[in-house]
């Protein structure tokens, strides 16, 4: 017989005491979405702007890419981790990269 959902495998695989645990792991982590821009600082310096959150990756990338045509560059990216602990990956994934970006973009 085939678990119908991630918490039904769950309580099949732990038990009711460890069910619990298994959902509370499933519920920590999240993937967070963020579209990144950059203008003309002093000099040949890059200025960030405030980070935009998004709810999909495909949002990201689609604001990323309209924000491209006023900015001097854009990213978009993703991370995972725990928004408990605020422990997040140590690399984010770039969705997609656009325009002048500083160092640590390339």
């Amino acid at each position: 017989m085939r678990a119908r959902s991630v918490r039904e495998f769950g309580r099949r695989l732990a038990g009711p005491k460890g069910r619990l645990a298994f959902q509370k792991e499933l519920m920590a982590r999240e993937t967070v979405y963020l579209v990144q821009a950059f203008v003309a600082g002093k000099g040949d310096n890059l200025k960030a702007e405030p980070p935009i959150p998004c709810k999909t990756s495909e949002r990201a990338r689609r604001l990323a890419e309209s924000l491209a045509e006023r900015k001097c560059g854009v990213v978009a990216f993703s991370s995972s981790g725990d928004a408990e602990l605020g422990d997040y990956d140590d690399e984010p994934t770039i969705i997609v990269k656009i325009g002048r970006l500083p160092p640590a973009f390339d």
